[in-house]
């Protein structure tokens, strides 16, 4: 089988964790994005970076096109639950920050990913993204903060494959009920949720199984959409083109000059 390199966010927890391991444990080149070096897998490339700040994900851009030609497959996994709002240095609201503009920013500054796969929930209705008020400053809670994230990745994916479908696929996976870190600061009563999500989950290993699946066998589609190893259709209006057009126009307002983003891209509209 040939050699691949991956980059993986969330890379030293849960199911990132068990990925990173299994194609180390292959002979593959993975490299790591994560907060915490001691939790970085031997033998893995560990890049340090808090990815809910525009200049951390651009320095991580920079570094690994500038270290590796090409990352054959870019697996974005990172994600923090906030009982409370929080904003980013950037003035951008945290989970929206990190569950959704970083991997903006990954997907489209890498050097040529041959295959993306978003680890998020995709399927849902459009109507979760509030697009008078994205940074939840009016009605934030962290249960609605992280379904607008899932809903913005799924638009994400159909905007990206609608502009670069020809050189990089597209996967949108919803692994399930899995057992994994669930990193977060909760209150009481969603700390005892998680508890119990991570009590009746599927173990890591398994729950890795159909991401892996992907990744060995990608699909030929600039874009598909999985509840694990089940397809889930992309051309109904929960992945509408108009809807993911108007996000990236957003997306592209909250972005800094200095943000990476590939040659082509249009730069963000002035206010």
């Amino acid at each position: 089988m040939t050699k691949k390199t991956l980059l993986i966010t969330g890379g030293t927890d849960g199911m990132g964790r068990a990925l990173a391991r299994t194609y180390l444990e292959r002979g593959d080149t993975v490299v790591i994005v994560g907060r915490d070096r001691s939790k970085a897998l031997p033998g893995a490339t560990f890049i340090p970076a808090d990815l809910s700040l525009i200049s951390e994900n651009q320095r991580v851009i920079e570094t690994v096109n500038a270290e590796f030609p090409a990352v054959d497959v870019l697996v974005l996994c990172a994600r923090y639950f906030r009982t409370n709002r929080f904003v980013t240095a950037d003035g951008v609201e945290g989970t929206f920050a990190l569950d959704y503009l970083s991997r903006f920013l990954l997907s489209h500054g890498l050097n040529g990913p041959g295959l993306i796969v978003n680890v998020s929930g995709p399927g849902q209705p459009t109507n979760l993204i509030r697009w008078h008020d994205p940074m939840l400053e009016r009605a934030y809670d962290g249960v609605t903060a992280q379904f607008q994230a899932g809903k913005a990745n799924d638009l994400l994916g159909v905007e990206f494959a609608a502009r670069h479908g020809g050189r990089t696929r597209y996967v949108l996976m919803h692994p399930g009920g899995v057992s994994t870190s669930l990193a977060g600061e909760y209150d009481a009563a969603t700390a005892a949720h998680v508890a119990a999500l991570k009590r009746n989950g599927l173990p890591v290993e398994e729950g890795i199984k159909p991401i892996v699946a992907l990744i060995d066998e990608p699909p030929a589609e600039p874009l598909s959409a999985w509840v694990r190893e089940r397809r889930i259709s992309v051309t109904t209006p929960a992945f509408d083109r108009q809807a993911a057009s108007r996000l990236h126009d957003l997306t592209l307002k909250l972005i800094t000059p200095s943000a990476a983003l590939p040659p082509g891209t249009p730069p963000a509209p002035s206010s």
